[in-house]
């Protein structure tokens, strides 16, 4: 019989928990700022919209697949809701829907190819990736003349759906983005589903062994298709939150940053070869780029400090995490 603190020990988060506590202590300790009101709200903000996208990326690497296309995605959300209702004249959140159409569109298409050609994911998400950064510089600059989208504020409905999506709340006279409570809210999502139902055991089984999984029953092409879709699912919320919080986009944005999803998600306890992971560990994953990211502003240290931090954390963190894969493995045994 297992001890509680030997199942403690097996759990895939514990190192970005154990991490997260180590980064905290070290920034409250060489600077002030870090646990101010608003040092707390910037570093918080930070980690929101990365921490939504790591996630969606976690339940993907966990069934065993990666989406290089993730952070472009934020942008063409974002550059559809932008251009119908600036162009077009629609209502902010008559562009919302045709913007989270479209993402569920992009990602079945892509879980499709995936299960259909047999091609790794890394190549069929990398294709997309392009494709989409051409379509966003391509009918941006078509339609605007430009290479970025602005004016939303004045379309109709943008006062309610920015309530939704771009709010603040003030606590003690802080304002904190309502993005927080996306990202707490996705989080908690995640882990009900990867934990507590049918299709979270579909997903462990798929990133495990798509075969074993096939043969036992699990229906392994609509899991990993609707893995996809979640992945653009978060994709289309974390655009969303930022056009109506900043009032334009740019058609490069989003660029690069699926490298932070799939590192975040690494750090919060998944593996790259699939089946092991939480999604409560990428929103701590998340949390740990966003106190880092803002110590380091707070320390006044030179910015570039943080590559080399994430570098060492990467490696670390894959480490650390095979070693809690055999734990949990000897465990069931």
């Amino acid at each position: 019989m297992t001890t509680p603190w030997a199942r403690l020990l097996t759990r895939p988060e514990l190192g970005a928990v154990i991490g997260a506590l180590g980064v905290f202590t070290f920034f409250s300790l060489v600077t002030d700022e870090f646990l101010s009101p608003l040092g707390t709200a910037t570093w918080l903000d930070d980690s929101a919209t990365l921490g939504i996208m790591a996630v969606g990326v976690a339940l993907l690497m966990i069934g065993g697949e990666f989406d290089l296309s993730a952070g472009v995605m934020t942008a063409s959300t974002a550059l559809v809701t932008a251009m119908v209702a600036t162009e077009l004249g629609w209502n902010v959140w008559a562009g919302l829907a045709l913007s989270l159409v479209f993402a569920l569109a992009v990602g079945a298409f892509n879980g499709l190819l995936v299960m259909r050609t047999g091609l790794p994911s890394f190549i069929v998400t990398l294709g997309t990736f392009f494709a989409l950064q051409g379509l966003n510089l391509g009918v941006t600059r078509l339609v605007t003349g430009t290479v970025q989208v602005s004016g939303i504020r004045s379309a109709p409905g943008y006062e309610s759906a920015g309530f939704v999506f771009a709010s603040t709340v003030d606590v003690g006279g802080t304002s904190f983005q309502i993005s927080i409570a996306w990202w707490i809210g996705a989080a908690l999502v995640a882990s009900f589903l990867l934990l507590r139902t049918r299709f979270g055991n579909w997903i462990f089984a798929v990133g495990g062994s798509s075969a074993s999984a096939r043969a036992v029953g699990v229906p392994v092409l609509s899991t990993k298709v609707g893995l996809f879709m979640t992945t653009a699912l978060c994709g289309w919320l974390v655009g969303s939150i930022n056009i109506l919080r900043f009032t334009t986009v740019q058609a490069n944005q989003g660029v690069g940053l699926e490298f932070q999803f799939i590192i975040a998600a690494v750090i919060g306890g998944c593996l790259l070869t699939g089946g092991f992971g939480s999604a409560i560990g990428a929103a701590v994953g998340a949390l740990i780029f966003g106190m880092v990211r803002q110590g380091i502003v707070f320390a006044r240290w030179d910015n570039d400090w943080f590559f080399l931090f994430l570098g060492v954390l990467l490696l670390g963190a894959v480490l650390v995490n095979n070693s809690f894969r055999r734990r949990a493995e000897r465990q069931r045994r």
